[in-house]
């Protein structure tokens, strides 16, 4: 079904973690939803995360309370609904002589966080004398340090799938998922939205209608509001985050740590993540396309001269990064100001200056997509003059959030993945593994392992293909099977997974040609400076 000539009771435009989680609220309330995206799934600012599921312990600085307290009760409902993504972390904070934020501080927004997270499941913090941290993180700079503060706060290694599996669940529930078909255009007529045009990659377009619009393109949003043709001020104001990944190094700590910078006073985060380093993140007000967006050299200079200060053993260059990756922060449109200071709260805007049946969706954080949906869907409810059903996405699991424990023994019994594989397996897909088995049961070859370490099973490029609406190589390794974000960018493996999805998609050697050249491209302009 293209969408063509139907109608829609809401079109959501944007399928990173905003747009995926509304449209999964609304399918699960009985709404006939229509979800696109010019891009593949998360390939945005979704993307671009420091890869944390946080309260915001910063946020305390600038009073946003509200935004922190919504972020742990956040934090606790996609522990509960993705189990197999979200996982808990122990993070350090090392308290330096000279830094703005003292010992005294440090421990107020301690208590602050602990007291707003009340009915939490992880530990509270704990304040750390200068021997205590050292003792447990020798490789930590120990000139100038007075004390130290850890705490708990969670992670998702894999914000992709967070992404992927919030639109299966909707498509589950009756949405239409439409990725690489671009919204050209919004007509408007009489104060409203009539109906969308848009076109897919091959050249074919088409048209559909939908009684409420919900505009979630992130950094994109202005951008798609001008496809109405009526002339507005701008409402994205977004600044560029970077981030780089490198391997474990010399006296690398043992936990994340949440440090103060030497050279500007902004926090930036030393995480453990998929079995490497993940340093970011960097705040720079940005004027360019988001589909240039990359880290600069300066950004880059300035992680490794941060990291190499707190872990001065670490001594990292440019040449130890694996990769990095940019993104737009969708913040409200300010002119003045210190862009950490720009509110990292949501704006669920109803454009009435353009149409009454059209909204934005400015800003919103990874942690906090869900009740930006449930709110959301509950404003569409009201412009539909409709009572939906209560909201249920707070404890419905998502699709891979069942217990896995079957599922684990069925991975050991049935292919030949060694125990990492089989973890890796379940850190990706949880439950929906057992989606994995059923296709590597059609013929021996897609229960083969594709990588020497017998870690990546054949039949994830199928499901990949049949199930998780990948259309191309860059989907299936780096939004999909996730070994893009490995620190050999999974380029071994190349060459067999074209060979696959080849054969299930029924590209010719042309076509299966330029998509590894498209691929390495990909891969490549994530490795420059």
């Amino acid at each position: 079904m293209n969408g063509q000539s139907r109608h829609f009771d809401l079109a959501v435009i944007g399928a990173g973690i905003n747009g995926a989680g509304i449209a999964r609220d609304a399918a699960l309330r009985g709404l006939s939803v229509i979800v696109f995206d010019k891009d593949d799934l998360c390939s945005g600012t979704s993307a671009a995360s420091s890869r944390l599921i946080h309260g915001g312990l910063r946020y305390l600085e600038y009073g946003e309370v509200p935004l922190v307290y919504e972020s742990l009760h956040e934090r606790r409902n996609l522990r509960r609904i993705a189990p197999h993504l979200v996982k808990p972390l122990r993070i350090n904070i090392p308290i330096y002589a000279g830094a703005r934020r003292g010992p005294l501080l440090i421990r107020l927004g301690m208590i602050a966080y602990d007291l707003l997270s009340m009915r939490k499941s992880m530990p509270g913090h704990d304040m750390l004398r200068r021997d205590e941290l050292l003792a447990e993180e020798p490789g930590l700079c120990a000139t100038g340090l007075r004390a130290g503060a850890r705490y708990f706060d969670a992670q998702i290694t894999f914000a992709e799938r967070l992404v992927l599996e919030n639109l299966l669940a909707a498509r589950a529930a009756g949405a239409e998922v439409h990725l690489r078909q671009k919204v050209h255009a919004i007509n408007v007529q009489s104060n409203r939205v009539q109906s969308l045009g848009w076109t897919n990659v091959d050249g074919s377009s088409g048209e559909c209608s939908a009684s409420v619009v919900v505009n979630a393109a992130g950094p994109w949003l202005d951008a798609v509001l001008a496809n109405t043709g009526i002339s507005t001020d701008p409402l994205i104001g977004g600044t560029k985050g970077s981030h780089i990944v490198v391997s474990p190094f010399a006296g690398a700590p043992t936990d994340a740590f949440y440090v103060e910078a030497q050279s500007d006073g902004r926090p930036i985060f030393i995480l453990p993540w998929n079995n490497m380093f993940l340093v970011g993140t960097t705040d720079i007000r940005y004027e360019g396309s988001p589909d240039d967006v990359s880290a600069s050299c300066e950004e880059i200079d300035y992680l490794l001269a941060e990291t190499n200060r707190v872990f001065p053993s670490a001594h990292l260059g440019r040449d130890d990064i694996h990769y990095s990756y940019s993104g737009i922060r969708p913040l409200p449109h300010r002119k003045k100001g210190p862009e950490s200071a720009i509110t990292r709260k949501h704006i669920i805007l109803r454009n009435r200056d353009i149409a009454d049946n059209l909204v934005s969706i400015i800003g919103g954080k990874l942690t906090t997509y869900r009740n930006l949906a449930e709110q959301t869907i509950d404003q569409v409810g009201k412009l539909l003059h409709r009572k939906l059903p209560a909201c249920r996405t707070h404890d419905t699991p998502l699709p891979g959030g069942a217990d896995v424990a079957e599922t684990r023994r069925a991975l050991v019994s049935v292919t030949g993945l060694a125990p990492a594989g089989v973890q890796r397996i379940l850190d990706i897909y949880g439950s929906r593994a057992g989606r994995l088995l059923e296709i590597a049961q059609e013929k021996p070859q897609l229960a083969a392992t594709l990588d020497d370490a017998c870690t990546v099973l054949a039949a994830e490029i199928v499901l990949a293909i049949r199930q998780e609406f990948a259309t191309t190589l860059e989907d299936i390794v780096y939004r999909r099977t996730m070994l893009g974000l490995a620190a050999d960018q999974g380029r071994p493996l190349y060459a067999a997974i074209a060979t696959l999805a080849a054969e299930e998609l029924g590209w010719d050697e042309n076509r299966a040609r330029d998509e590894q050249q498209r691929l390495l491209a990909h891969s490549d302009k994530l490795r420059s400076c």
